[in-house]
């Protein structure tokens, strides 16, 4: 029973769903912060862009020609930074025609620079006939420039280019800014949903607890079913599972009643034989109650073993070991009453629970202690001690004891270390299938009182939870 192999455990379910969630969460978090971020770049470009434009059609109202052949800007009511020496704002007005020429005016932002346009300058239409480009200046700074063609009413006007241009690093202050508190703000959404989640499982998985502790009633004999308000999703599991209890108990109600059945259909064929063996002495009658005491025997050692089996295989038994030992002890001082002898229960005995049937705790102990009995000078104790999952039961004598050469054989079937004393030999073979059956173990050692200690260890039941 318990080398059966480990089915391999498929880990946390309350860990999967929380990993998969968040890092779904975390994933969707992360794409919409990129996604505000780019949408917040794009809008704070446009800004810029309108800007340009803005200044642009100021620059366009405010120019002229002069008759000496130049431009001319009057001040007009402009952003200051355009008089302030590489302020990343700027404007530029070029004479094209037959004698073009750069920079004829410029603002006093540009101090040295002109700014040039490249022949294939790529362009996007800002609406009339403005051209956006991005063109670099001397220090290698990236510029949004806004481009437009003008010409002015004078008859010797040559056509005018006007250029307004803005440093795109204008744009990355208000962009780390926003930035920084979209960080934070995602950051406090994921930590919300995180302990949203992390409560959400909590609940979920409310139900699976209740039935793991309904599951564990069960285990230890607290409960014969599974009861509960389950979640409709959990329900057909639960009505599945009990009616595997319900069948298993059935099962084992069966076999216990065929097996009472068998024990009373071949004991009755067996008195009538032995009754009638016994009015007579022959040799016959003498082979005949020699061997109807054996068949008894053997019924009742298959019986044990049958009985023990359907138990080992049913869930929820529980019986308490300290009743029936006292029990158990008052019965042998009964029938050892023609001896001087003391039956008594260790002080020091646990109060605890064996899982199986407590007719087969009365047939182990009993079997144990009578054997004790027989060879026992004055005294016999019983103690009964848990050791992790296992019920350990001792049995002490002052008999004379058992030779170690001996002890081996003490159990196996018909045997007898002493045939003056009464016994068949089967009653501690039977102890032996029992234990068998029940998964534990049975040995004979030296007892603290001189004589022998019969140990015993069984499967005990679990704790009772409060």
């Amino acid at each position: 029973m318990n080398g059966a192999p480990q089915a391999p455990s498929g880990g946390s379910l309350r860990l999967r769903l929380l990993a998969g969630t968040l890092a779904w969460m975390l994933l969707s978090i992360a794409l919409a912060g990129w996604a505000l971020r780019t949408l917040f770049q794009d809008h704070i470009r446009q800004q810029l862009q309108t800007q340009l434009v803005v200044q642009l059609d100021q620059l366009s109202a405010a120019v002229e020609w002069t008759s000496q052949g130049g431009a001319t800007v009057p001040p007009m009511a402009a952003d200051p930074r355009l008089d302030q020496p590489l302020s990343g704002l700027y404007w530029q007005v070029d004479r094209l025609g037959p004698a073009p020429r750069a920079a004829v005016a410029r603002s006093r932002s540009l101090w040295d620079q002109i700014l040039t346009l490249p022949p294939a300058a790529p362009a996007t239409p800002s609406g009339r006939d403005d051209r956006v480009l991005l063109l670099r200046d001397a220090q290698g700074h990236a510029l949004l420039t806004v481009v437009r063609t003008l010409q002015l009413p004078e008859d010797d006007a040559p056509p005018l280019r006007l250029l307004v241009a803005g440093d795109t690093a204008l744009l990355a202050e208000p962009l780390q800014r926003f930035t920084h508190l979209l960080l934070i703000a995602l950051s406090l959404l994921a930590l919300g949903l995180a302990v949203a989640v992390a409560a959400q499982l909590q609940l979920a998985m409310r139900p699976l607890q209740l039935l793991r502790r309904q599951l564990a009633s069960v285990h230890s004999g607290q409960a014969a079913r599974l009861d509960g308000p389950f979640p409709l999703e959990l329900q057909p599991l639960v009505d599945e599972f009990n009616h595997v209890l319900t069948e298993n108990a059935d099962m084992v109600q069966r076999a216990r009643v065929q097996a009472g059945n068998l024990a009373h259909a071949v004991h009755t064929p067996l008195s009538i034989l032995a009754n009638a063996a016994e009015q007579e002495d022959t040799p016959l009658a003498r082979l005949v109650t020699e061997q109807v005491a054996s068949a008894r025997r053997q019924v009742d050692y298959h019986l044990a073993r049958a009985r023990a089996a359907a138990a080992v295989r049913a869930t929820g038994l529980r019986t308490p070991v300290l009743a029936p030992t006292r029990a158990l002890l008052r019965t042998m001082q009964r029938l050892h009453a023609d001896r001087p002898l003391v039956f008594e229960l260790a002080p020091q005995a646990q109060d605890e629970a064996f899982r199986g049937e407590e007719q087969d705790l009365y047939e182990l102990l009993g079997n144990l202690i009578d054997n004790a009995g027989k060879w026992a000078r004055s005294r016999v104790v019983v103690d009964v001690q848990r050791e992790g999952n296992r019920l350990c039961f001792t049995v002490d004598d002052d008999g004379p004891g058992i030779p170690e050469a001996l002890r081996g054989r003490v159990f196996e079937r018909g045997v007898q270390l002493d045939e003056q004393r009464p016994g068949s030999g089967l009653g501690l073979d039977i102890v032996r299938a029992l234990v068998q059956s029940y998964g534990g173990s049975v040995q004979t050692l030296v007892s603290p009182l001189g004589g022998a200690r019969l140990r015993l260890c069984l499967p005990a039941a679990p704790p009772l939870r409060s």
